[in-house]
């Protein structure tokens, strides 16, 4: 099976469902999970997803997150959803991630999936 488009780490399944269930109506192969042992899983040599979702709010230890996200992922493909009281701002900012401030949209966070990743895999194989 190929990697997917999109692995997504958010502990909360009121914010993780509605977000994946949005990707994957826009088409994109979506990982979900709600613990980083098991989004790292996903994050491996030849199998990394074009994009990595983080949404900081609710996990355990949300620096850890981010610092094996620097180790495992290029800036580019990982996008922060940063909530307060987790990681420092200005040590986001550091990262190079696109980070996106709470409150956020559905619409906001899968428009700069767009932006990231491009269309999902499904529109840029069909047919005009």
């Amino acid at each position: 099976m190929s990697s997917p488009d999109v692995v997504l780490l958010a502990s909360d399944r009121r914010t993780r469902a509605p977000l994946r269930a949005q990707l994957v109506e826009d088409g994109f192969h979506v990982i979900a999970t709600d613990t980083w042992p098991t989004m790292r899983e996903h994050l491996r040599a030849g199998a990394k997803p074009r994009l990595a979702i983080v949404d900081l709010q609710g996990l355990d230890n949300p620096s850890e997150v981010v610092h094996g996200l620097r180790v495992l992922m290029k800036p580019p493909h990982v996008l922060v959803i940063a909530a307060a009281g987790t990681v420092a701002p200005e040590d986001l900012a550091r990262t190079g991630f696109t980070v996106v401030a709470r409150p956020a949209t559905i619409d906001e966070v899968v428009g700069r999936v767009r932006g990231a990743i491009g269309p999902a895999a499904t529109e840029r194989t069909r047919l005009p």
